[in-house]
């Protein structure tokens, strides 16, 4: 934990990342943070007691880069960034969709680079991070990225040919959970419960199942099935759900989103 790490456009993510690294005990005073804004940087040495730094002095200083802009803005970052960063550097990529064979193209030969997929619930330490190697990154280049990112929450390894099905089903996932409980508070409305009171229902029922989910061991058909009784209430709602097309629809949500994923990596805004 000695070695300086960089956070380059620092948002909630980034932010949320340097928090947790603190916590798991690296010293502020090897973190070093980018932002656009002038006020954001010192707002972040202010909570956090990092280094605020220009982006080439965050090149030529750190050991470790983590880029968190937007995908749309990595290829400005990193022609900013090329000159200053000698071949010993890791890269470390938290845009959806790009590939490291974009960043290996544009540094110098050799460079390594890890892309790294988290999602929004780095927030409260319950992130769960995807970490694929480029060409030159080795065995402890992972190590590395899994100890910085597992301060968030839980890390997994995939090849990178997988990353996009992983930014649909992990990275957007939080946001399919969040539309789900917004649709099922309505419903809790229309059958005639307080706002409120649908809403700490369904949320301590969706913390119930996903406890259930990660601990029981159990697939969660069968976790289901335990709580469908025959001519019951959950077998009439499981019917309903199957009429609208619930489960076609999820498919295919999450099919746009790994299609939208490989969009990024071809440079496709709109």
């Amino acid at each position: 934990m000695s070695q300086k790490v960089a956070v380059l456009g620092t948002g909630k993510i980034g932010e949320a990342l340097l928090s947790g690294m603190i916590r798991a005990g690296w010293a502020p005073a090897d973190l070093l943070v980018t932002a656009r804004r002038p006020e954001r940087a010192e707002e972040l040495r202010s909570r956090h007691g990092v280094t605020p730094v220009t982006n080439a002095e965050a090149a030529k200083t750190a050991d470790t880069l983590i880029l968190t802009v937007k995908p749309q803005d990595m290829g400005f970052l990193l022609d900013e960034l090329a000159p200053h960063v000698p071949a010993d550097r890791l890269i470390i990529s938290g845009a959806a969709g790009i590939p490291t064979s974009f960043f290996e193209e544009r540094l110098v030969a050799g460079t390594p680079v890890v892309r790294v997929m988290t999602n929004t619930p780095a927030l409260v330490d319950e992130a769960m991070s995807v970490i694929s190697a480029g060409s030159h990154a080795t065995e402890q280049h992972l190590a590395h990225a899994e100890e910085i990112f597992g301060a968030v929450g839980k890390t997994l390894r995939v090849p990178e040919t997988q990353q996009d099905a992983c930014t649909a089903l992990s990275g957007s996932g939080p946001a399919y959970f969040f539309y789900l409980v917004e649709a099922m508070t309505d419903a809790g409305i229309l059958l005639g419960l307080p706002r409120d009171k649908a809403h700490d229902l369904i949320v301590q029922s969706a913390i119930g199942a996903a406890v259930m989910l990660r601990d029981s061991g159990e697939h969660p058909v069968k976790l289901r099935e335990n709580v469908t009784s025959p001519a019951g209430t959950t077998i009439n709602a499981i019917r309903e759900l199957e009429n609208h097309g619930v489960r076609a629809a999820l498919i295919a949500a999450l099919e746009a989103a790994r299609d939208r994923s490989r969009e990024l990596a071809s440079g496709k805004k709109d």
